[in-house]
């Protein structure tokens, strides 16, 4: 039989968190077709060996067009409006132990091969941890 603390140590559920992507899209627009391609089969083997040590549950590059609504829809603009490198550029959602498990595995992401690039690395709350 366990003890109680000892199980709840080794049995505590995983938590969800967001990465977003920001920067380097200047950098990516430079690359040649080929270098691309390179660059987005690291993201590609980075994802996989997230998907196998469980972590990666989903995630997708972002468009850089969109909308913005505001007002309960009065006014709605084309957006984001973010300059380089605060344009959410993508995301992922991993399951890790904690905040600081999940930022130590953010650390290795493809896009710091781009200077001035960041991994935003959130919490994702139940509705009841909310209230």
């Amino acid at each position: 039989m366990l003890n109680r603390s000892y199980a709840n140590t080794i049995l505590k559920p995983m938590s969800n968190f967001l990465y977003l992507f920001r920067g380097g899209d200047e950098a990516y627009q430079k690359l040649s077709q080929e270098e691309r391609q390179n660059h987005m089969e690291v993201w590609g083997q980075w994802m996989e060996k997230l998907q196998g040590e469980g972590h990666l549950l989903d995630g997708q590059p972002l468009a850089e067009e969109g909308m913005v609504v505001q007002n309960r829809g009065e006014v709605i603009t084309n957006g984001p409006h973010a300059e380089g490198a605060e344009l959410v550029g993508g995301y992922l959602i991993i399951s890790a132990k904690d905040l600081g498990e999940a930022t130590e595995i953010s650390k290795s992401c493809p896009i710091f091969d781009y200077d001035g690039s960041t991994v935003e690395v959130r919490p994702i709350l139940t509705m009841e941890e909310h209230i």
